[in-house]
């Protein structure tokens, strides 16, 4: 009798292979980039944010930071345990949006009806994630969009299994982790209210009712610290976490509907964003008219489209708005561009074999993010300021004042003078009262301090506002440094204090 040996699915475990050369791949690249050319300008005074926290500080109370706050104080808990290094939360945010890109491809792999596309469709999704430019720019930075990445596909995740369990415990996990993502950034609210609609019109068993009350009780919870805060010092919260984003972020942006209008309308001018949105299009109307999947997997897919839809309705209206705030929709886009790419395969490839749209869609979007980080080559890098504060350490005395923006105030490891935490709160104007409780100093108080010779050393580098304050005329030395100068052995006296 001849010995008969099962042979393995050649193209199961082809796929499978490559999909995880391509995971081992992207994973290598994505943390080489993060601790290496990954930066930010905005992501520095949130990590100088945790670093208050970590001397004590308390934002809104002790210094204005007009975000919401679990990133804050997630990035101070990993900087107490690794050091106060920007590499810490940046290796952090990376792993989460790494999670974030595995979550969405599991879900394809999971739940895409055709078995011979699960595995296929997971190499997509997790490359239209990725490697979307957005994406890998802007999630290895400090700020929680690698945070709001993995949180919100982790709710999404949950809530598509709640509508045939009864139990409480999947919504109320739902709902935290909508809460987490809403809690490190009001940019992802909007999809808390999506998840909990679309739970409440898909269930099929357990009360509505005591579903939607467990979503919001796990929703609620990321913002007990928000509401400890408010109890405590309620005008400066409400400031922090509502006003200044009402009125007071556009001062920096003076034609903020011009602008507004141009980051709507720069999807044009990406392909990247062209192939995701097109084929996400494509999956959405392929579900809608002409799919024969189980009305559960769809249900699944459609509950992809609110999200993007919801949230990106929302990021629309921050005024202003940017590009990358729209990063939050793609793992949803790409669960949708999955059934697109199915959907268009399925009618002009015999088979629907999928090995030319995968290959055809990988390298739309590997070019794409190449393309993005050329033309960012030339941007700042945190090496470059750790050149400036190593500078700034060596000719400042310890506790001296410092004239800095937040980067080198991080790196320096110096407390900023009050109302120095944040560059993007000179231009508030409210009265002097209002200011002092909110730790606010305008431009007019920042230069009249400048020129009074308060500093020992300044450091710009803006050439306007090296000559508006008139440092080469505060300062006898001076030294040039990645486009930035730094200024130090004073001329003019401070008040009741005398010049180095």
């Amino acid at each position: 009798m001849a010995l008969v040996v099962d042979k393995p699915d050649e193209p199961r475990f082809r796929w499978r292979l490559v999909a995880y050369s391509a995971l081992a791949t992207y994973v290598a690249a994505f943390l080489l980039f993060a601790e290496s050319w990954a930066f930010g300008w905005d992501e520095t005074y949130h990590l100088l944010a945790a670093q208050l926290i970590r001397a004590g500080r308390k934002p809104y109370i002790d210094f204005c930071f007009p975000q919401t706050l679990l990133n804050a104080y997630w990035n101070a808990g990993w900087m107490g345990v690794f050091g106060q290094s920007w590499h810490v939360p940046q290796t952090v945010a990376a792993l989460l949006t790494i999670g974030a890109v595995l979550l969405t491809a599991d879900f394809v792999a999971r739940w895409f009806p055709t078995p011979g596309w699960r595995v296929p469709g997971a190499i997509v999704a997790g490359l239209v994630t990725g490697l979307n430019a957005m994406v890998f720019l802007y999630g290895p930075l400090g700020q929680p969009y690698g945070m709001c990445l993995c949180t919100l596909v982790l709710a999404f995740r949950i809530c598509v299994r709640t509508p045939d369990r009864s139990g409480l415990g999947l919504p109320g996990c739902a709902g935290f982790f909508a809460g987490v993502a809403a809690g490190s950034s009001l940019l992802a609210a909007a999809a808390a209210p999506a998840l909990l609609a679309w739970m409440l019109v898909y269930n099929r068993a357990g009360s509505r009712w005591r579903k939607f009350a467990a979503f919001v009780v796990g929703a609620g919870i990321p913002f007990v610290p928000v509401l400890w805060f408010f109890v405590k010092a309620p005008r400066q919260t409400w400031f922090n976490v509502f006003e200044y984003h009402v009125f007071f972020r556009k001062l920096y942006w003076p034609e903020t509907t011009r602008h507004d209008l141009e980051v709507l309308t720069s999807w044009i001018d990406s392909g990247q964003a062209l192939v995701t949105g097109l084929l996400a299009v494509f999956g959405l109307l392929y579900l809608i008219r002409g799919s024969s999947w189980p009305r559960t997997v769809k249900a699944q897919f459609y509950l992809a489209a609110w999200l993007a839809v919801a949230l990106a309705a929302e990021v629309a209206r921050a005024h202003p708005t940017f590009p990358q705030y729209f990063l939050l929709i793609v793992p949803f886009l790409a669960i949708l561009a999955v059934a697109g790419i199915y959907a268009i395969a399925e009618r002009l490839i015999e088979g629907a074999r999928p090995e030319l749209a995968v290959s055809i869609v990988a390298l739309l979007i590997v070019l794409g993010l190449g393309k993005a980080i050329y033309n960012r080559r030339d941007e700042a890098k945190w090496g470059e300021y750790e050149l400036l504060a190593a500078k700034v350490n060596q000719v400042t005395p310890p506790n001296a004042p410092l004239f800095a923006d937040e980067p080198v105030y991080f790196l320096t490891r110096r407390i900023p003078p009050a109302g120095y935490e944040l560059y993007y709160s000179h231009k508030v104007d409210l009265p002097p009262e209002e200011r002092a409780r909110l730790h606010i100093v305008t431009e007019a108080e920042v230069k009249q301090q400048v020129q009074s010779g308060v500093f020992a050393t300044a450091v710009s580098c803006d050439d306007d506002q090296i000559n508006n304050y008139g440092l080469k005329n505060i300062y006898r030395r001076s030294a040039d440094l990645v486009d930035c100068t730094v200024f130090w052995d004073r001329k003019v006296n401070p008040p009741g204090g005398s010049a180095n």
